[in-house]
């Protein structure tokens, strides 16, 4: 029979865990808003998609930085996380690189707030581009790579390039509504292809 300092251990880690599992939802559903509204959408809106109150929020992110920061760390994160499973699941990996370029694209238009609202951080803004790049070259480099091992794609194409173009593409996407940002990257990545 457990002793209830087991007992106790077991509850902690059981109540971490779920802790964990509702800031992801939290950050799941704040950076849905963000990608839809902007970084300056109000709290009720992403605790509406959260389905939590606004006191939630701001017991994990005190500041609009706070929960910024917390989605652009999760959200690279998720793209880190999502090429490899990608190249597992997809039929191709050029498929695979399509596909994450599209989270690449909804992560770009939802940074593009975060220098607004770190303006007089700009030490950790710089961190917060070090694990950007740190995290995600590697991952675009390697779908990179499967894509020109499978003949797919030409060989001379550097991943921070390619996501210095995409981000170059997504740039004003969330003030002109005229503005495609994720059909010129479809185009870009298509573009990519190897002649037939």
């Amino acid at each position: 029979m457990p002793d209830s300092s087991s007992r106790q251990g077991s509850s902690a880690a059981s109540k971490r865990k779920d802790a964990r599992r509702n800031q992801q939802t939290l950050l799941d559903a704040a950076a849905a808003v963000f990608v839809a509204s902007g970084v300056d959408a109000p709290v009720r809106e992403i605790a509406a998609e959260a389905g939590v109150g606004m006191g939630t929020i701001y017991r994990h992110f005190p500041t609009r930085a706070d929960l910024i920061v917390a989605v652009y760390r999760h959200q690279v994160d998720t793209c880190a996380e999502a090429g490899p499973a990608l190249l597992a699941a997809e039929p191709t990996p050029h498929t695979a690189l399509e596909r994450w370029t599209d989270l690449f694209v909804d992560f770009l238009v939802t940074k593009h707030g975060l220098a607004a609202a770190m303006q007089s951080d700009n030490a950790g803004f710089e961190t917060l581009h070090a694990y950007f790049l740190d995290r995600l070259v590697p991952v675009c480099a390697a779908l990179l790579d499967a894509a020109a091992a499978s003949g797919e794609i030409r060989p001379d194409i550097e991943a921070y390039q390619l996501m210095r173009g995409i981000g170059n593409l997504c740039i004003g996407a969330d003030s002109d509504p005229r503005y495609d940002a994720r059909r010129l990257v479809a185009l870009l990545v298509a573009g990519l292809r190897q002649p037939q």
